[in-house]
């Protein structure tokens, strides 16, 4: 099979790509050393391609798009971004489309009658995304990778000390909901016990043991990671976005694409994690992260169902691979 377009670009250069990932460089970073010192216009994805197939047993091997021609992973990437970002800011209440949001994202449009805010939103996320595939290779997340990503999702407003972006909450928040026929009030944890809850629920989950190639496993990172997150409720705002994109990233690393809550069953998304949490009661710094409910196989169970559409996007983007490969 010929040489991609990118290998033979990058080709020239390989013991520079390779003498800046010894130094621990991001892809990122370097694509953008190469746009600078050479005019080389590649992708952070087209960089990564290029390690991996030069040296495939240095580094993360069989992501989810790997393999793929960079046409066929780079509109891969496209959907997935689409889809995950109008279904995770839909959640939240943002009323773009998913036709929309598309159309946002790939050609910059305004969509006549919708707020900026919301178009924000859309922005924002996608460039968490980007985020999210930055630390992939990352030996451990840290607690200013969260920061980080909450900046992104975060559209900018006017700076309230009780409401910080990038921060921890310095205020209570909470949510409602109704138990036993009546509404309910429940306090998410408090402000001075997040610092605490939001070490150990690093700790918990940079200590991870996720096998390789394993859907179930990998999901069950997911629901861990998402369920403990928005239990203690860190941030002022943004903490469901937030949830949904790192508890993605044990399932990237597993070689799995990104686990997608559908907008249409969002819904039934809220009513799970409300009977789940209001069941177990407030989180304070000395509690189990995860005490042991039925709403949590419930939950896993959600996910999969909702996990088939990125799922089967990368089969189509696969099976036009293998159209293009035997041809």
């Amino acid at each position: 099979m010929p040489g991609k377009p990118y290998q033979s670009k990058l080709l020239p250069f390989e013991e520079e790509v390779f003498a800046l990932r010894r130094k621990g460089t991001s892809y990122r970073k370097i694509a953008k050393w190469l746009r600078e010192q050479h005019g080389l216009n590649v992708t952070h994805n087209a960089v990564f391609s290029f390690v991996k197939c030069r040296h495939p047993h240095g580094g993360t091997r069989g992501l989810f798009y790997h393999g793929l021609d960079q046409d066929l992973r780079d509109q891969l990437l496209k959907r997935i971004v689409a889809e995950w970002t109008h279904d995770s800011t839909a959640i939240e209440g943002n009323t773009l489309t998913l036709g929309e949001t598309t159309k946002i994202l790939a050609l910059g449009l305004t969509i006549e009658g919708k707020p900026l805010r919301e178009h924000l939103e859309v922005y924002g996320h996608a460039r968490a995304i980007e985020l999210v595939y930055g630390m992939i290779e990352s030996p451990a997340l840290s607690e200013e990778d969260l920061y980080v990503l909450h900046r992104a999702v975060m559209p900018q407003s006017p700076v309230d000390v009780l409401s910080p972006i990038g921060a921890w909450k310095r205020d209570y928040n909470g949510t409602t909901g109704v138990a036993d026929g009546k509404t309910v009030y429940l306090e998410y944890a408090r402000p001075d016990d997040v610092p605490i809850l939001m070490q150990r629920w690093l700790d918990d989950f940079n200590g991870m043991h996720v096998a390789r190639a394993h859907p179930r496993s990998a999901l069950k990172a997911y629901v861990r990671a998402h369920m403990v997150f928005v239990r203690v409720h860190p941030f002022f705002d943004g903490n469901g976005r937030v949830a949904r994109l790192i508890a993605n990233l044990p399932v990237i690393r597993s070689g799995f694409p990104p686990v997608v809550v559908p907008a249409e069953r969002r819904a039934d998304y809220i009513d799970l994690l409300w009977q789940y949490q209001s069941t177990v009661g407030t989180i304070k710094r000395g509690s189990r992260l995860l005490p042991p409910h039925p709403a949590i196989r419930q939950f896993e169970e959600l996910l999969r169902q909702g996990w088939q559409t990125t799922v089967a996007m990368v089969e189509e983007a696969r099976q036009r691979q293998a159209q293009r490969d035997e041809a």
